[in-house]
């Protein structure tokens, strides 16, 4: 989760669900509320820690961060240095994110179809809005958009980072996190917690009620996203931020007329590879939830 919150299209919210604990993860984040307070208060710490299923929220939270933080730098310079082969092998985790939350609807009928071809359509508006640009964001911005985020990333098919693009705010965020600003880190991370245990209550509704819809739609974004991630783009518009020239505007090409080594068979390769990751991944969490 923590490898594909770091990269804009992929969702760590998709690898929840594919690796089959998101029903958990939505309630052990729905349980922090205020009666976990009073069995805090009433009955100890290992009550309250137990009610909110402590030690899966600590490995979790233990393995998003120390992918996190281990991966920051190394993704920002590969995708300066081959971005090709990064959006390739993510395109490839994205193909079958779509084929497995796909498969998860019980049945298909006209409304889901036309819930995917909704959301497919809002997937696509999205990734044609130019990232907003902002080299010193304010406290309040950073709060904000972090709490943006967090909601994107703990649903199947939008990806927080690139909510985190749209704001104009991924490249300062990314810097943060592997230069060690804790002022910065510190801003989202609280936008981040008050965006969670208010979303993650109405995500857990939408799930119970309108499961098979829900996934419909979420099927929708995750094709309406593969747009963003395609890896062959010709930069329209770039910008100088922070000392660091940033494309804003792009728009996708065919590897065939692609400027320069398109490194078409490697890239299939790691869109495969991407592919294959995500199927293994599913089958091993289908064999944990049995």
């Amino acid at each position: 989760m923590g490898a594909a919150d770091v990269v804009p299209g992929v969702s760590g919210g998709t690898i929840a669900f594919i690796s089959g604990i998101y029903d958990e993860l939505l309630d052990s984040i729905n349980a922090i509320n205020f009666k976990l307070f009073k069995i805090l208060r009433k009955e100890g710490f290992s009550a309250a820690w137990k009610y909110m299923n402590g030690n899966f929220l600590l490995a979790l939270l233990t393995g998003i961060g120390i992918s996190i933080v281990s991966l920051a730098k190394l993704l920002s310079q590969l995708l300066e240095t081959d971005p090709i082969l990064v959006w390739a092998f993510f395109f490839g985790l994205v193909l079958a994110s779509i084929y497995y939350v796909g498969k998860q609807i019980a049945k298909w009928h006209f409304l889901r179809v036309l819930l995917l071809l909704l959301g497919a359509i809002i997937a696509f508006m999205i990734t044609q809005i130019p990232s907003a640009t902002s080299a010193n964001p304010s406290a309040f911005y950073l709060i904000l958009s972090g709490a943006l985020a967090i909601c994107a990333m703990i649903l199947p098919g939008i990806s927080g980072s690139f909510i985190l693009v749209l704001l104009g705010v991924y490249q300062v965020v990314l810097t943060a996190v592997h230069q060690r600003q804790l002022g910065r880190i510190a801003l989202v991370g609280f936008g981040a917690i008050i965006g969670l245990l208010s979303f993650s209550r109405l995500l857990k509704y939408i799930f119970l009620h309108y499961k098979n819809n829900t996934l419909a739609v979420l099927t929708g974004f995750l094709i309406g996203a593969l747009y963003k991630i395609w890896p062959w783009k010709l930069a329209l518009v770039i910008q100088e931020i922070g000392g660091k020239f940033v494309v804003v505007k792009e728009k996708n090409v065919s590897p065939f007329s692609y400027e320069g080594d398109n490194l078409l068979f490697y890239a299939i390769g790691l869109a495969v590879l991407g592919f294959m990751i995500l199927i293994i991944l599913e089958k091993w969490g289908t064999k944990l939830q049995k």
